[in-house]
């Protein structure tokens, strides 16, 4: 695709983008404080809370269901989850809306989105009746006829991008329910994560592409490389984030006090005791409850300081960018804004430890994370070379 080239897009289709980005924002967050409130298992059935389609209020309600034989209802937490799979189910329709707005003139293109859509929805009530495997069959049969589609189409009018973010979105529907079902396995909680991220940064790209405001630099080409490793390295660190909060390692190395003891050092040592095969052994079966986490102290020291060493490199390369972005003209801007979420990214990650993992805090250091991939992805959508 051209990128000096704007595509034909529907004219509020750029309005639907930036509402869907949005939308993903809160979700993202509101994911994060249901994660951190300990409130992932509070609906052990999906896609409904106790058989219900919002959530029981009182023992006697939830007891009417089977699912309360694996879990007691704690209804201050049920409302988390559910409302997070509300504001899921939601986030999906728009993205569904993109994708039939961007492949509307494409041959049987909504024939083909539609199609895909309806398999996944009917895989839903075949897996509320246990026929899981029909159920797998469907929404594997959904998610390639919308791969296909895209490996097919070209991008001019965002439909490429705009059916495989609606394929990431059924994908994160099978990680939200399998975040559930495998109760809360470390490898599924990250990917969950990360399945949000990459779909936040898909519509970061298409919102900017359509809302078309590029920024003619001289230096783009080179600068726009730079900005794809630093996307890599902050996905990873975010990655590394999620294992952190899968393995419950954000205190590994102690918290609550201001010593140095948790900070710089961990359990007041420099380097202590850790165990990188054990901590990072991503398959470990299913049917184990992670909540709480099961590995032991040298474990989770070793997760703990694995992000704290990843935060290192990839503060000292945005730190390198940021110069870099100052030096040019009319990206001082950007380049302030890149290093003060660097900074506020810091701290906030060093308050989570000292504060013993606050949970404002903690939600806001996943604020920092989704503020510094939005930053990245902008700069490398809006980007270009003069003609």
């Amino acid at each position: 695709m051209n990128s000096s080239a704007r595509p034909a897009l529907y004219r509020n289709f750029h309005r639907l983008a930036w509402f869907a980005l949005i939308m993903t924002a809160s979700t993202i967050l509101f994911g994060s404080f249901v994660r951190l409130s300990d409130a992932g298992l509070s609906c052990p059935d999906w896609p409904t809370c106790y058989g219900r389609v919002t959530w029981p209020q009182t023992q006697v309600e939830a007891a009417q269901h089977v699912a309360s034989e694996i879990r007691p209802l704690e209804s201050h937490k049920a409302w988390r989850e559910q409302v997070h799979r509300f504001l899921a189910g939601l986030l999906g329709v728009e993205v569904l809306a993109l994708a039939l707005l961007a492949a509307r003139r494409r041959k049987r293109g909504i024939a083909q989105i539609v199609t895909a859509s309806v398999l996944v929805a009917l895989a839903i009530p075949l897996y509320m009746r246990g026929e899981h495997v029909a159920s797998s069959i469907l929404a594997i049969g959904g998610e390639a006829i919308l791969l296909l589609a895209a490996l097919r189409w070209s991008n001019i009018d965002l439909a490429r991008a705009a059916v495989l973010t609606l394929a990431v979105v059924v994908f994160q529907a099978l990680l939200g329910m399998w975040t559930v079902t495998w109760l809360l396995k470390p490898i599924v909680v990250m990917g969950h994560l990360l399945g949000g991220m990459l779909m936040f940064g898909m519509l970061v790209w298409m919102a900017w592409k359509a809302t078309h405001l590029p920024i003619t630099l001289a230096e783009a080409p080179r600068l726009r490389w730079w900005l794809r490793a630093a996307v890599a390295l902050v996905v990873m660190q975010i990655a590394l984030g999620g294992w952190v909060s899968a393995n419950y390692a954000a205190l590994a190395c102690g918290g609550g006090s201001a010593s140095l003891d948790n900070f710089p050092r961990c359990v007041s040592q420099w380097w202590p005791q850790q165990n990188y095969s054990e901590g990072f052994t991503l398959w470990r079966g299913i049917g184990v409850d992670y909540e709480g986490g099961v590995l032991d102290g040298a474990s989770r020291i070793a997760i703990q300081m694995a992000h704290r060493m990843m935060a290192v490199v990839v503060a000292l390369y945005l730190l390198v960018l940021s110069v870099r972005l100052f030096r040019l003209p009319g990206m001082r801007g950007w380049a302030t804004a890149l290093g003060a979420l660097l900074v506020l990214q810091i701290t906030l990650g060093i308050l989570n430890v000292k504060l013993s993992l606050p949970l404002v805090v903690a939600v806001m250091h996943s604020g920092g994370a989704v503020a510094l991939l939005f930053v990245l992805v902008t700069l490398l959508a809006r980007l270009r070379a003069p003609e």
